[in-house]
This record gives structure tokens, C-alpha cells and sequence, in this order.
């Protein structure tokens, strides 16, 4: 037995094909492209599944197709993908980090009421949520609207929706609509009504190791996998880092640093803070994903990298370079990390990214280290929201491979860090143990953590404690600069 597993990521579609007992096979990457316009952030769908197509393409070099039994996915969440009857995209998708349905957040809230709401949900209302923008869609698009069957949530469920012709998603996707009732698992139909949104146009919601449906004949034909071939409903990113980076307990974090980021940590309960902590409801049943969403942090040293290389090309062996030869505090540097708005700590749509404290001495190396240094303080500022000291935490995410950031990141949080190596491919990698508990090969998610904890073995960055204190002095410059700047 063999299992196709995806992760279908902002930049990248990665594909890992696995035996049963989990071990990797071979694994491929295709990037994708984002549109951006006057704020917008959207993707087409049908390039997720021409990337798709593509990676399979691969794997049938290594085995025979019909030796693929399952395929699952992870993909990133809070989109809205609308697609027709025939499972067409009835335009681009909205991406998590495009916020347009702000005004219909803000309409949401006066009809229903932020606590109600909270109530319901596990979480606060705002415009880069997926409803709102349904809302918008409904408001400002009605003629494309009509022609709606579904609106997906995950990139992967359109995967899904392409091979098995189901409009499906999961329960950690579906957490961050802002629609479904976090503890019953269900769409909300006060919310749905209050929305304007019918039911029939959201899609079934199940957990990651459930089954979505079998390729269909034509899916078969157009690529390749046997038809009849079983796909897990899989889950959003956040499902699939958490379990692959190994935390199990209160006080464990771990910080994603993709494109954008976030921090989690598990619990048995919602948490109820202030500001904009998402609650997801985790792959396991009865547990919880707290998560610290934030919409700066890789995207910040792909752009800081790319403005420093020539032609555009970007060399991070150069980068890295010069960041080995930078110096803790980048000589009085700061950097709001803002550069696509941002959602927590703060949530400001607006915002922008600012240097401050450059001087005639200013470097490459200070602002290289000072961009990487205002992602950091981000990071702290959002555990410190979440009001729980940290026991331990972990890194997963590309950004886990620049050292020089680790080492600011164990400095900033006065914490030891256990940063995943291939950590790009873990979350494809851990979903794959999702399906093996839909095949019935092991018995619960336990399982899973166990396995893959063995099979990692972590680079560790413990704090310098000189460091450390004097990120403690530059970390309280640091959460001035937002008050200052908001509004202008």
C-alpha cells in the first residue's frame, strides 16, 4: 500500500508519496503564483490542480498508479473558492490575507453581536474570515453568485472536489469560515441566515481521517490515479503542522514560519482572550488548536532577501552571509514586519511595514537582521497575548532554515527552540498518518506524534542570555512603533 499526500500551500503545492509504515518515497514541489491588486490577494484554482496533476505525474514513476490506495491533503485555509455544479471556479479565489469583507464582518456583527458570536464560533469576527467575503460575493458579484453550487474553504477541497466531484471540508478548515458552531461541528443556521448564505451552497464537513469520496471515472482519466481510489477529507495547514510538529500539551508552542505564520498551542477547551486568537477545532475529536495567526513572517525575508539580490535573483546563501555578520539589535534598527496588514497582535487590515532608526551608518546587515528581528518581537507579542508562559517550542516552516533567525527567535523568547528539519514537506508527511488511521492501519493520533517524534531528529538553539536581556530593552521600543504609525 501506498499513499499520496499533499500539502497545497500559498507558494507551493508539495507532494510526498509514502508507504504504509510512512516512510517517504519520494517527495516534489510546484510553485504557484498569488495575483495582488489594490489589496486583493487571489489565486486560481485550477493552477493548485494542474500542480497536482503534475506532482502525480511523478509519483507514477516511482509505482504504479494502482498501487496508490489513498490520497489526503492539507491546504491553506479561510479561502473561498466558489465553484459551479460542474465544479468549475466561478472566478479566482480569495486568499486567507485578502480582508475585503471587512464591511460585511462589521454588518455580521451589528446583526448578531461580537459575544454571541464568539459563542457560537470560538472566535472574533473579521473581514478576512471566509463568510464575510461570501457576504461580499453575494453583495457585490450577484450575477457570479446565482452561478455558485459551493463555496470551498481550502485549497485542497477543491483538489477534492475535482477528483471525487464532493464539495467537502474539515473540521479545522471549516473553524475558520466563521460560521460553523465550533463545539457541535455544524454550520450555524443563525449565522447563515443573518449572512444571507444558504446552507446548500457550504460545503459537508468531516474530520481529517474521514472519507471524502473515490476518484471518479473522469478524475481517473484526467490524471491518472485508479478509478475508485479513496480520498481523505485531510485538513487545513494548521491541522496538519500541529500534528506534525509535535505538541501534545499546554504551555507547548509551535511556530510556523511559512509565508505567513502562526503560533498554536492544544487544549481541551476554547480559549477566550482578547483580540484575534483563532480557536480550531484540532484533527482529534474533543480538542483544541489555539492559534496566533499572523500575515508577516517568511513573506518578510523573501522580500528583504529579493530587495538586496541582483536582478531580482533571490541568492540566500549571500543573504545568509551577511546575516552571520550582523549584530544582535541590527545597531538601533527597528522594523514594523507589517507588510500585508496584519491580523494579530494587532488587527489593522491598513498598517503598513516601517523602518525606524535609520542612520547615515545604517547597513544591509542591520536591516537584513532587523526585519527578521520585527517578525520575532511579532511572535512574542502574540504569545504574551495569549497569557501562557511557554514550556516548550517548536519550529517548523522554511523559515526554520535561516539559523541566524532561529537563534533571534530562541534570544527574543528566552526559550530553547526545537526546530524540525524538512520541515517543508512534514505537514504532507503527518496528514499521510491521518489516512493510515482512515485505513484502519493505526489506532488513534497518539500514534501519529509518536511516530514522527522519532523519526525527526530536532537542530536545538538555546538563548543567550546577553542577547536575551537586551531584547528585553529593545523589545519595549519595539511595541511603540505600532501606536505611532496606526492611522497614518
Amino acid at each position: 500500500m501506498k499513499i499520496a499526500s499533499f500539502d497545497i500551500g500559498t507558494t507551493a503545492v508539495k507532494g510526498v508519496l509514502l508507504d504504509e509504515n510512512g516512510r517517504e518515497l519520494y517527495k516534489a514541489s510546484r510553485n504557484i503564483h498569488t495575483y495582488q491588486e489594490n489589496g486583493r490577494k487571489e489565486q486560481d484554482p485550477e493552477e493548485w490542480y494542474e500542480a497536482f496533476h503534475m506532482i502525480s505525474q511523478e509519483f507514477f514513476d516511482i509505482c504504479d498508479s494502482g498501487e496508490i490506495e489513498a490520497v489526503i491533503m492539507s491546504g491553506q485555509m479561510q479561502d473561498v473558492i466558489p465553484v459551479d455544479r460542474d465544479g468549475k471556479p466561478v472566478g479566482r479565489a480569495i486568499l486567507y490575507s485578502d480582508g475585503r469583507g471587512e464591511p460585511e464582518a462589521e454588518e455580521l456583527i451589528r446583526r448578531i453581536g461580537n459575544e454571541k458570536l464568539f459563542e457560537i464560533t470560538g472566535n472574533h469576527m473579521d473581514g478576512s474570515l471566509s463568510f464575510p467575503k461570501m457576504m461580499w460575493m453575494r453583495s457585490h458579484q450577484p450575477t457570479d453568485y446565482e452561478k455558485i453550487d459551493c463555496f470551498l474553504l481550502s485549497s485542497k477541497d477543491y483538489v477534492i472536489r475535482k477528483l471525487t466531484g464532493k464539495n467537502v471540508s474539515d473540521v479545522t478548515t471549516c473553524s475558520t469560515a466563521g460560521a460553523m458552531d465550533i463545539y457541535g461541528k455544524q454550520w450555524d443556521e443563525n449565522i447563515l441566515l443573518a449572512g444571507g448564505i444558504e446552507k446548500k451552497k457550504l460545503p459537508e464537513i468531516r474530520y481529517a481521517h474521514e472519507l471524502a469520496g473515490r476518484v471518479t471515472k473522469q478524475a481517473a482519466e484526467e490524471t491518472g490515479y485508479q478509478e475508485g481510489t479513496r480520498l481523505y477529507a485531510g485538513t487545513g495547514d494548521a491541522g496538519a503542522t500541529t500534528l506534525a510538529s509535535g505538541i501534545s500539551q499546554p504551555g507547548e508552542f509551535n511556530i510556523n514560519l511559512g509565508t505567513s505564520g502562526w503560533v498554536a498551542t492544544i487544549s481541551e477547551s476554547v480559549m477566550k482572550t482578547e483580540g484575534g486568537v483563532f480557536n480550531l477545532a484540532a484533527m482529534p475529536e474533543a480538542k483544541y488548536i489555539n492559534v496566533v495567526p499572523f500575515l508577516n513572517a517568511g513573506n518578510v525575508h523573501k522580500w528583504i532577501c529579493r530587495l538586496f539580490s541582483e536582478n531580482d535573483q533571490i541568492s540566500y546563501d549571500r543573504m545568509n552571509e551577511l546575516l552571520k555578520s550582523s549584530t544582535c539589535g541590527a545597531n538601533g534598527l527597528l522594523f514594523l514586519p507589517y507588510l500585508n496588514g496584519e491580523r494579530f497582535p494587532v488587527l489593522d487590515s491598513t498598517i503598513k511595514g516601517s523602518f525606524y532608526g535609520i542612520t547615515m551608518s545604517t547597513t544591509k546587515q542591520d536591516m537584513l537582521r532587523s526585519c527578521l528581528e520585527g517578525v520575532a518581537f511579532s511572535i512574542r507579542q502574540g504569545i504574551e497575548k495569549l497569557g501562557i508562559m511557554p514550556k516548550k517550542v517548536s519550529v517548523i516552516g522554511g523559515g526554520g532554515r535561516v539559523s541566524v533567525w532561529c537563534q533571534i527567535l530562541a534570544d527574543v523568547l528566552k526559550q530553547e527552540l526545537y526546530v524540525y528539519p524538512d520541515s517543508e514537506t512534514l505537514p504532507a508527511k503527518a496528514i499521510a498518518f491521518a489516512a493510515l488511521l482512515g485505513e484502519g492501519k493505526i489506532k488513534n493520533y497518539g500514534e501519529i506524534t509518536e511516530k514522527l517524534q522519532s523519526d525527526q531528529s530536532c537542530l536545538r538553539y538555546s538563548p543567550d542570555k546577553g542577547h536575551s536581556d537586551e531584547y528585553d530593552i529593545i523589545y519595549q521600543k519595539y511595541l511603540k512603533l505600532y501606536p505611532a504609525l496606526k492611522g497614518m
